[in-house]
């Protein structure tokens, strides 16, 4: 049966080179059938790797049995081995009567929508994210501003600045950084970033990727050039919960107790842990000192775990820059919008998915932007794209709106233009025209001889307003002068009256 397994394991080979060259051969027409024909093509990959790695043994035969098999039948009778083998089949089918038999040309055939490796791609991805076209980090978000003492910015905010761990970004101490706190909250970033990376790339050699990343942050941390790890290297923490307990690498836990901690060596859990991460080739944990230098190696480890981490949550940034502004344009755009107009938006983006392919896997032609009509020179998206006439029409993006008072700005649409009187350019407009209070009284005017007239008319007003209130009670002196009573009084207390 040794040699039976060799020819189907070459079958096997042959008919999964022939499912990947069609699956590369095809032209996706969405965002959602390119990721379901690359993860298929992933599968298929790690399945011929397996496959590879079983037909290998088979050839270095270390145990002889498949030189034996074929000295029977070449030496021996043929058919004694035929019926012996007939007699393993027959054997086989009575204690498993309903095993099915494996069709390798139904397996891996090209898959249409509905079946079940699009409803995984469905499954994978989150609303926000769009099949992997932006980020979700909401709820990271969230953690983020449940650290101690952390700046408070908005998720737009925090788009911009999460792989920024260093003042004035993040404005937090070396102490904090090792917290268990701060160590979840940068350790669920990075494995967010981590898993997105898998799912939007999945023909990428994601170990390969991240052991460059490892190989450049040990030559950074030895040379003490890590951002934000660069002070105080060898500084002992006095706060409490920040690195004085014992720090397991391995399984990246601390422990307050030393007697819990030798425990913990001991345990299936540590000693697994610990197989895994020398067999992915990763450094183990140092000797543990039975000194009281134990403590600050337990911090120097923490430390190092997560500066580690810090490290890989830029480097993955960096790989993923498109999708990260895409993601930024994004939550700027929706933000302006109502339920209804999400709703719309996102039909039409599915509908557009629909009725336009994307290109082959890993291509993006710039000639399609290029060709992009817009004879009705509507404004563009995030995308690049042009709005939807109809939004277009809706916001009245059609009508100009100038302002003189702005040095002759035009604003597009009555959404900007009633935004505008609130904004800096036309205050500060107001002001050149020696305009300093009461500029809400000024909305909807735009011309300077407007304003101007208007700001007179104010001013007429307050003085008339001031006489008014001084010459409401006229008082006589005794030569019969008449007088505000004011003025009277005033002159009353100095003794001219």
């Amino acid at each position: 049966m040794i040699l039976e397994d060799q020819r189907f394991i070459h079958e096997d080979l042959e008919r999964l080179e022939q499912a990947i060259a069609d699956r590369v051969a095809e032209q996706p027409r969405n965002l959602r059938e390119r990721l379901a024909n690359e993860h298929e093509i992933a599968k298929f990959l790690d399945r011929i790797e397996v496959q590879s790695k079983r037909l290998l043994e088979i050839y270095k035969d270390a145990d002889g049995l498949r030189e034996k098999e074929v000295q029977s039948i070449s030496t021996g009778d043929q058919f004694e081995e035929f019926y012996k083998q007939l007699e393993g089949i027959k054997d086989f089918h009575k204690r498993y009567p309903n095993e099915p038999v494996e069709n390798l040309e139904q397996a891996y055939k090209p898959r249409q929508p509905g079946d079940v490796e699009f409803m995984e791609i469905d499954n994978m991805f989150t609303g926000e994210e769009r099949f992997g076209k932006f980020f979700d980090l909401t709820t990271i978000h969230e953690q983020y501003l449940n650290l101690p003492g952390i700046k408070r910015l908005n998720y737009v905010e925090y788009l911009g600045v999460f792989d920024t761990f260093t003042p004035p970004a993040m404005n937090v101490k070396r102490k904090d950084k090792v917290s268990d706190k701060y160590f979840r909250y940068v350790t669920e970033l990075s494995s967010y970033l981590e898993g997105f990376y898998k799912r939007v790339k999945p023909l990428e050699d994601f170990d390969a990727l991240v052991a460059t990343f490892d190989e450049e942050f040990d030559k950074q941390w030895e040379a003490k050039e890590v951002p934000g790890w660069t002070e105080e290297q060898g500084t002992k923490s006095t706060a409490a919960g920040s690195g004085e307990g014992l720090w397991c690498s391995d399984c990246e836990k601390e422990f307050t107790n030393e007697n819990v901690y030798r425990n913990h060596l001991t345990g299936k859990k540590h000693i697994r842990a610990a197989e895994a991460k020398k067999a992915s080739g990763t450094t183990t944990s140092a000797p543990q000192p039975s000194t009281n230098q134990t403590s600050s190696l337990a911090k120097d480890l923490k430390e190092r775990a997560v500066a580690g981490r810090e490290h890989r949550v830029r480097c993955l940034t960096d790989k993923l820059k498109d999708e990260r502004e895409a993601t930024r344009h994004d939550v700027v755009r929706r933000q302006g919008l109502t339920e209804r107009e999400r709703r719309t938006d996102w039909e039409d983006l599915m509908a557009e998915h629909e009725s336009r392919g994307e290109g082959r896997a890993g291509e993006e032609s710039d000639d399609d932007d290029e060709r992009i009509s817009n004879p009705l020179n509507v404004p563009l998206g995030w995308d690049g794209k042009p709005i939807p006439y109809w939004l277009y029409k809706l916001h009245g993006l059609g009508v100009e709106y100038p302002c003189e008072i702005c040095g002759n700005y035009v604003y597009m649409g009555r959404r900007a233009f009633d935004k505008h009187f609130g904004e800096a350019t036309h205050i500060y407009g107001l002001k050149c025209l020696g305009i300093t209070s009461n500029t809400n009284l000024f909305r909807e005017i735009t011309r300077i001889d407007q304003a101007m007239r208007l700001w007179d008319k104010l001013e007429q007003d307050r003085k008339r307003e001031r006489d008014s209130r001084d010459n409401v009670v006229q008082m006589e002196d005794a030569e019969g002068n008449v007088m505000p009573e004011r003025v009277y009084y005033d002159l009353q207390k100095q003794g001219i009256l």
